[in-house]
């Protein structure tokens, strides 16, 4: 039997496949998926090193959800769990809980390797590195790495999810990937990755106190990437969780913090038990944010905006922040790939930008064969179907490259480097990245000190 998806089922990446017309159903759609298959190959760095832990675990949780076919990873032994993304012991035990299995992948899989591995049998393999605030992927037969120095662990997440990216596009068909390097610097936008940048500074702040707006693929890969940062016992950042919506079966695709258990429950209250159990403090806001939304004094100053809707994004700057910052993904088969970052207060206004009526519309592509075999078989009405191809295309990676500059706004903004008004690019070319500057003063809100 044909399985038939809802807009709360669908699988977000198999409707990539629905939109550009490849396939004549979903069960199709999503056999694609399972033929994306990744093996993980771990040198000893993994059992002694939180960064290449955060690097590992990321690649497994967020690489599932796309690579149907399973994620196989080759350790070098176990040992403790270094850093709190999950509630395991063991680092073999974290990688079952993200839905990876440990042993040896099949030689013909495409290899994504962590530390120090030997030689790949096979190409496309990719090597994840980073260093400082620098990170990115090298063809595996080059033999470089980066020196993967630093406890700014947005790094080694940003570099598996540009491994992620590339290994996508392998199985995408796309020319380039697994023939060439990608990488991004989250210190200074558009620069030369792979070279040593002396005004790096080494991390030594982390922000506090923050309001999320919206607890969607992009909130949790904001929660995500702040639960990988080393905060200090006793310093972890308290919390505003804001959001209206539940969980389904849908987000599973997309988020790197849902799963089917969590399927029914509101989004606020499962990322709060999440955040709780990695000793941050919480509390949540289950409504929606609007023109109505007022922060008072005792809360946070510092709000991360994760939703799309145009009339929510226009009243950010109503709420009384002292600082947002907002990111964007594309959603349609052209520009799901895409990524945009914007801060206020700045030379736009947030109404400017967002002005009534002219949100974008999603893309709404229901004619092809995939969808014209529901109507025909009666599974969907009109109605249904323009639901199913309004929803957008996902994928974790892409969420999780705009939360790294999300944070490391936050980050360069504590250590005195450039801020951004605008940050925009794509995951097919890391190297077009576009950023504007502009002044920024004080930090707005309290902060933690590393030793």
């Amino acid at each position: 039997m044909t399985m038939m998806p809802t807009p709360e089922t669908m699988n977000r990446t198999a409707k990539l496949f629905m939109d550009r017309n490849e396939v004549a159903d979903y069960g199709e759609a999503l056999a694609k998926l399972e033929g994306f298959r990744l093996a993980i190959v771990c040198g000893p760095e993994v059992l002694a090193s939180a960064a290449h832990q955060c690097a590992l675990l990321t690649l497994v949780n967020a690489g599932r959800r796309t690579s149907l076919g399973g994620i196989c990873v080759e350790l070098p032994g176990d040992g403790p769990l270094l850093v709190p993304l999950a509630k395991a012991k063991s680092l073999a035990a974290a990688i079952v809980a993200f839905g990876g299995k440990t042993g040896t992948a099949a030689a013909e899989i495409p290899r994504i390797a962590i530390g120090a591995v030997g030689p790949a049998a096979m190409s496309p393999s990719w090597q994840v590195t980073w260093d400082g605030w620098r990170a990115g992927v090298i063809p595996l037969r080059e033999g470089a790495r980066l020196q993967e120095r630093g406890n700014l662990h947005l790094a080694p997440i940003l570099a598996s999810a540009v491994a992620l990216s590339e290994a996508f596009q392998y199985f995408d068909g796309r020319p380039f990937a697994g023939k060439r390097a990608a990488g991004i610097s989250l210190w200074s936008p558009g620069s030369d990755w792979r070279n040593y940048d002396p005004s790096e500074p080494p991390l030594l702040y982390l922000p506090r106190c923050l309001w999320m707006l919206g607890l969607g693929n992009l909130g949790q890969a904001y929660l995500w990437m702040l639960g990988a940062l080393p905060f200090p016992e006793g310093q972890k950042p308290e919390l505003v969780l804001q959001d209206f919506d539940i969980i389904s079966a849908a987000n599973d695709s997309t988020s790197v913090l849902s799963n089917e258990t969590l399927v029914g429950f509101r989004k606020t209250r499962a990322m709060a038990v999440w955040c709780e159990d990695i000793s941050s403090k919480t509390s949540i806001v289950e409504r929606r944010f609007g023109t109505s939304t007022r922060r008072t004094d005792d809360e946070p100053a510092i709000a991360l905006c994760g939703f799309d809707n145009a009339l929510a994004r226009a009243a950010l700057e109503d709420a009384g922040f002292d600082l947002v910052v907002e990111a964007g993904l594309g959603g349609g088969p052209a520009a799901f790939m895409n990524f945009a970052l914007h801060t206020f207060p700045a030379t736009r206004k947030a109404r400017d930008i967002w002005k009534q009526g002219s949100e974008t519309p999603r893309p709404a592509t229901a004619t092809g064969r995939a969808y014209a075999g529901m109507l025909e078989k009666g599974a969907v009405d009109a109605c249904g179907l323009a639901m199913l191809a309004s929803r957008s295309v996902g994928v974790p990676f892409v969420s999780l490259t705009a939360a790294a500059f999300v944070i490391a706004e936050l980050l360069r903004r504590l250590h005195g480097g450039i801020a951004c008004e605008v940050l925009a690019g794509s995951l097919l070319d890391l190297a077009s990245l576009e950023a504007v500057e502009q002044e920024a003063g004080l930090f707005p809100a309290a902060f933690a000190t590393l030793n």
